[in-house]
């Protein structure tokens, strides 16, 4: 039972890990994406909010301070879900574009 806990433990960390990295690998489009959203200082908060998600996400898989790197994600995920991706708020016309810029990515 522990080895299907590290593999998930694993897994779960790699996801925030991966999509910290993008946050550097794709910087200019999610700097753009961070002003489109009037998020201050965009190109600053896309390092710092990548930083936050690699080094969480390192933690978890890593076994270093899980519950430190867990409430960091939680407290750096509540508020992105409502700022960042509140597709609810998004006009009828323009969720299929967003749902399939997503996939794109």
């Amino acid at each position: 039972m522990e080895i299907i806990f590290l593999i998930g433990r694993i897994l779960f960390g790699m996801f925030f890990v991966v999509f910290g990295v993008n946050h550097f690998k794709k910087l200019e489009h999610m700097t753009q994406y961070a002003a489109s959203k009037k998020v201050p200082s965009p190109k600053l908060a896309t390092i710092l909010t990548g930083l936050i998600l690699v080094f969480g996400g390192l933690g978890v898989v890593l076994g270093i301070y899980v519950t430190l790197a867990l409430w960091i994600l939680v407290i750096f995920l509540v508020p992105t879900g409502f700022i960042m991706h509140n597709f609810w708020a998004t006009p009828e016309e323009e969720k299929m574009t967003q749902m399939i810029a997503e996939l794109l990515r």
